[in-house]
């Protein structure tokens, strides 16, 4: 695919009515896709509702199950929550200073594998490309490289009054294009450099001059704000273990060997500063770089827990592979610097929940009393909403004077606003048009292919490599042995021509239920079969639809709505990082703990194939699946011999796919599994079928096109090669689907 190929459609605002009538929707029971049309945001015909409202099994008329569509919220926070319980233990366990280094490397050693090691460091090569003098300071406008290729710009702001050498800020903004061009970010920078403060304000990746999606003609970025700059190629960064997190904190790091390198600059004395996105980054930095001397995250330190009670987890970069599963919480980018400085700021109405900020200033109070030195942690907070206020600057101010030796004032001063073209570093104002460049995308590419070449020569020897597949499959998607379920709830019934649909609720614990229809044939073939599409089971649920074609060839059919979808979801939350209708930030929620949404949703197939199972008269259950729901049935169907043949319509090829190509279907996202590239691929586990009967129909890339028709094929070789081992070809059928073709005529073949 090339990488000049825009991303289609982009994402609109939802206006006040519409907001209104989605939580209008929530609270009598209705599900998104209910109040939408379908998981995709189509309007539905009048005939789809009503098939939906025969279909439905829960919505109408159980109470206790009103909040369904957020049980994949309530389930996944829920598992959240006793991991960071576990956490806090370990906490209240760290008794001596001893104990705290302990916990310290632990947490250090844990953050550098979660983000993955960087190569040894390379030259900046930093040039300034321009110089601005100002009243009382000079600017030097400054490109870096934080990677080979990999461009940073910065601004590097000189009081004409600073000791020499002179104490060193490097400024990280939060999330907006113009970040530290605008004004309300260049009040404190500027009245930092205003008391003799050297500062170094860098644009962070998919901001400022740093659009990594930018399109010329439009004039900005084809994906959106940066919160989705930034999400965006976060999932093809996870699924090879590892963060978009990594590079954010690898650009504030060579920031500070470039602030090092200068001769004004005294090393011994570097504090980073930053709010919203940038607190994340100044909490990432100063618990990763020891030269940090003091350290004032802004408008982000609070709890885990706190964040995912109210507002939910956060943008691409501000979640961690596997981060809470990993027993790392936001008081551990503190806690890792005791006894350096550093100074919470928070605000009373922040979405960063000031009680999270509080409790987590608590907890490392204790930790710095054990370090010695407990006047070294302090918080600061005032009533507003997520930003700046004068109060919390002032004692920003205060806290660097202080701790960074520069005796002073900290009553904040009136400034002179800059303009952005005084500060602007490139010759057109974005690196991708100017000096080009690496992306995260394009590392990112580059570090998959070499770790995918470290396992892809397994596959020589598939008796030995496909054992290895399924026992990682297991571990990197979280998948669960599901436990021993109750008997399913009976809801209802009612009778169509040639066979009868009983709709039923299955429990999963005390987690929450998977709803289902079962269309039962008159004239009954003995076989089962599950039924997977990606809007939920009255997709394909109406008379004439495709579920009625396999019942009218005998099959018992169970169309479940998986947790997430249909009945059971997507729920309220959607997060800052929705794109084309996709929540991210719910794939991240998983990611977090450990867990995949294939992984979980995979158990839950694996659950209903075994209910069909004990059900009198079946003796065989197949599996179809539909688009992005194929990598929940491969991963099912390789765990579960139940599922003794499986079809995927429009199925993508390969997470490799997703990754290897810079624009991908974001409605892929929730069928990725973090980790996965690390060990396996889908075409290991499809191999690992072999030999039971195996349809693939009308497979497409990771963008959900088939152009690319050498890298499909490429990717389905191993598949073709696994059959013909077993002396199954004749079990295998990977065909093309032609727009004039219906499905049905290739599912003739599949059942005999």
């Amino acid at each position: 695919m090339s990488d000049r190929q825009a991303i289609p459609g982009v994402p609109f605002r939802r206006s006040l009515f519409a907001f209104v009538l989605a939580l209008a929707a929530a609270a009598v029971g209705w599900s998104q896709s209910a109040a939408t049309g379908t998981a995709t945001g189509r309007a539905s015909s009048p005939a789809t509702s009503r098939t939906r409202d025969e279909l439905d099994v829960i919505r109408n008329n159980w109470l206790h199950y009103s909040d369904a569509p957020n049980a994949l919220y309530h389930f996944l926070t829920a598992e959240a929550f006793k991991l960071l319980e576990a956490r806090a233990g370990k906490i209240t366990q760290i008794k001596t200073r001893d104990g705290l280094l302990q916990r310290q490397a632990e947490v250090r050693r844990t953050m550098w594998e979660m983000l993955g090691p960087f190569p040894e460091k390379t030259p900046l090569n930093a040039k300034i490309t321009g110089t601005v003098r100002k009243n009382g300071y000079r600017i030097e406008n400054v490109i870096y490289d934080s990677l080979p290729g990999f461009h940073v710009t910065a601004s590097l702001f000189i009081p004409e009054n600073a000791s020499k050498p002179a104490p060193a800020i490097l400024f990280c903004s939060g999330h907006s294009t113009g970040v530290y061009r605008l004004p309300s970010y260049q009040m404190p920078l500027l009245n930092l450099v205003r008391k003799g403060f050297i500062v170094l304000a860098i644009d962070p990746i998919g901001q400022g001059e740093r659009l990594q999606y930018f399109d010329a003609e439009k004039g900005a970025s084809v994906i959106g704000s940066s919160t989705k700059e930034h999400s965006y190629p976060s999932a093809q960064v996870f699924l090879i273990g590892k963060s978009v997190a990594r590079y954010f904190l690898w650009d504030g790091i060579r920031g500070i060997d470039y602030l090092a390198s200068r001769k004004e600059v005294d090393p011994q004395r570097m504090g980073v500063h930053g709010l919203s996105g940038g607190g994340t980054q100044t909490a990432y930095i100063s618990a990763l770089d020891e030269r940090v001397a003091a350290s004032a995250p802004a408008g982000y330190i609070t709890s885990y827990r706190r964040l995912m009670e109210s507002v939910g987890v956060q943008d691409g970069e501000q979640n961690f592979y596997h981060g809470i599963a990993s027993g790392i919480d936001h008081a551990d980018f503190v806690e890792i610097r005791a006894p350096k400085p550093t100074l919470i700021m928070a605000t009373t109405r922040d979405f960063f929940s000031i009680q999270g900020s509080r409790e987590t200033y608590s907890e490392a109070k204790r930790i710095y009393e054990l370090s010695g030195k407990p006047g070294n942690i302090e918080i600061t907070e005032d009533d507003f909403g997520h930003g700046y206020t004068k109060k919390n600057r002032e004692a920003m101010y205060a806290f660097f004077q202080k701790h960074l030796q520069l005796p002073g004032t900290p009553a904040e001063e009136t400034v002179e606003f800059l303009t952005a073209q005084e500060l602007q570093k490139t010759s057109t104002g974005q690196l991708s048009t100017s000096l080009g460049g690496e992306t995260v995308f394009s590392l990112n590419r580059k570090e998959t292919e070499k770790i995918v070449a470290g396992w892809q020569s397994s596959r020589s020897d598939l008796a030995r490599h496909l054992p290895g597949v399924l026992n990682a499959a297991r571990k990197l998607s979280g998948y669960q042995e599901p436990m021993a379920t109750d008997e399913p709830v009976f809801t209802g019934r009612m009778r169509r021509e040639g066979y009868v649909v009983e709709k039923y609720f299955a429990k999963v614990g005390g987690d929450y239920v998977i709803p289902y229809v079962l269309m039962i044939p008159d004239s009954p073939n003995n076989k089962a079969l599950i039924y997977l599409h990606p809007a939920g089971k009255s997709a394909e649920g109406s008379v004439g639809g495709e579920m009625e074609w396999f019942v009218g060839n005998g099959f018992t059919v169970l169309a479940p709505d998986m947790i997430g979808i249909g009945e059971m979801g997507p729920g309220s939350f959607r997060g800052d990082a929705e794109i084309e209708g996709i929540s991210y930030n719910m794939a991240y929620t998983a990611t977090l703990i450990g867990r995949s949404l294939v992984g979980i949703r995979a158990g839950d197939v694996v659950r209903l194939a075994r209910l069909l199972r004990k059900r009198s008269g079946l003796n065989g259950v197949y599996g179809v699946a539909r688009r992005e729901m194929s990598p929940v049935l491969l991963h099912a169907a390789a765990f579960e011999p139940t599922i003794t043949r499986v079809a995927l319509i429009e199925p993508y090829s390969s997470y490799q796919s997703i990754a290897m190509n810079r624009f991908y279907q974001p409605a892929f996202v929730h069928s990725t599994v973090p980790g996965v590239l690390k060990a396996y691929d889908l075409p290991d586990l499809a191999a690992s079928l072999a030999p039971r009967k195996l349809m693939l129909a009308g497979v497409t890339d990771g963008f959900g096109k088939t152009a690319d028709s050498g890298s499909i094929d490429k990717d389905l070789d191993i598949i073709r090669t696994a059959y013909r081992a077993r002396n199954a070809d004749g079990q295998l059928n990977i065909a093309s689907l032609r727009p004039d073709e219906r499905v049905r005529d290739l599912f003739l073949e599949w059942v005999k």
